[in-house]
C-alpha cells in the first residue's frame, strides 16, 4: 500500500494522516447487522490519509443541480480475515472488499479515493455521489462503486502506478480530478483485455471504453453460465445449441473489445 500512496504525489499541505474509529464507520455506514459485522470483524486499522480541499491542493469545488463535489478525502483500511465458527472447527472467512468498499463510500459525504489492503489483495476503491432526489441535503451513490484489484508485484516506474500521481489528473474542478482517477481503473481495467496499460485520451473516448467494459463483463458471466451449463448436459441437440450460443456471444465479446 505505501507504494501506491507515494506515487498519488499528495502534498503536505493536504496530509492528515489520522486515524479513524471504526465505530464511526459502523455508525454511519452501516444499515444492517450483517455490516456492522463486516466492519466490526474485518477492519483492523482505518486512516484518514488527506484532505483535497481548494486551499490545500488548489483545485475548485464543483456544484450543479445534481451534486457537489467540496472536497475529496483519500482513506486507508487495512483489512483481516473475518474467524467464522469456533474453536477447532473455526476457519477464515475472506473479505467482502466489495461490500466493504461499498459500505465506506455510503458513510463518508465526500468522493473517496480508498486504498484498502484485505488478505487476498490491494484493491482500490472509487465511486461517484450525488444528491437524493427524495431527500433535501442527502448525498447517494451514483451508481456502483469501482473497485478493482490491483497487482502486488508493480513498481515506481509501472505506467498504472505513474498515472495515478495527483498532478496528473485534471485540475478544472473536483469532479474533473475525480474522474481522472476513475479513469485510471477503468484504464487498469481495459489492462486485463488488451495486455496494455493506456490512458484515454478524451472524455468520449473514457465512456466508450466503460461502455465496453461493462458489457464483456456481462458477456463473461454469460459464456461461463452457458460453458457450465453445456458441461452438464446430456441431450446432444441442447449441446450444439448451447456452443453456438457460445461461438456467438465470443464473437461479440472480441467485437466489443475492440473498444477498449
Amino acid at each position: 500500500m505505501s507504494l501506491l500512496v507515494s506515487a498519488l504525489d499528495l502534498p503536505t499541505s493536504c496530509r492528515v494522516d489520522q486515524r479513524v474509529p471504526k465505530k464511526m464507520l459502523a455508525e454511519n455506514g452501516a444499515a444492517t447487522s450483517a455490516d456492522k459485522r463486516l466492519i466490526n470483524d474485518s477492519i483492523e486499522e482505518i486512516q484518514w490519509l488527506a484532505a483535497l480541499k481548494p486551499n490545500t491542493v488548489g483545485v475548485s469545488e464543483y456544484s450543479d443541480d445534481q451534486r457537489e463535489y467540496l472536497e475529496v478525502a483519500v482513506l486507508s483500511i487495512t483489512a483481516r480475515y473475518a474467524p467464522q465458527g469456533e474453536g477447532a472447527n473455526a476457519t477464515n472467512k475472506p473479505v467482502n472488499t466489495t461490500r466493504l468498499a461499498e459500505l465506506v463510500h455510503r458513510a463518508v459525504p465526500y468522493p473517496v479515493l480508498l486504498l484498502l489492503a484485505a488478505p487476498q489483495g490491494l484493491f482500490l476503491s472509487l465511486a461517484h455521489k450525488c444528491s437524493a432526489q427524495n431527500e433535501v441535503g442527502k448525498v447517494v451513490l451514483d451508481g456502483e462503486p469501482a473497485t478493482v484489484k490491483v497487482a502486488l508485484d508493480l513498481t515506481a516506474k509501472y505506467p498504472f502506478v505513474q498515472a495515478l500521481a495527483l498532478p496528473r489528473q485534471p485540475q478544472a474542478n473536483f469532479l474533473a480530478l475525480y474522474q481522472g482517477w476513475m479513469d485510471c481503473l477503468t484504464a487498469w481495467e481495459a489492462m486485463q483485455y488488451t495486455g496494455s496499460f493506456t490512458m484515454t485520451e478524451t472524455p468520449a473516448q473514457a465512456v466508450t471504453r466503460r461502455s465496453a467494459l461493462h458489457r464483456c463483463r456481462d458477456l463473461d458471466v454469460q459464456i461461463a453460465s452457458l460453458r457450465s451449463a453445456a458441461s452438464k448436459e446430456k441431450q446432444i441437440a441442447r449441446q450444439v445449441a448451447a456452443n453456438l450460443e457460445i461461438k456467438a456471444l465470443l464473437a461479440e465479446r472480441q467485437q466489443v473489445a475492440t473498444d477498449i
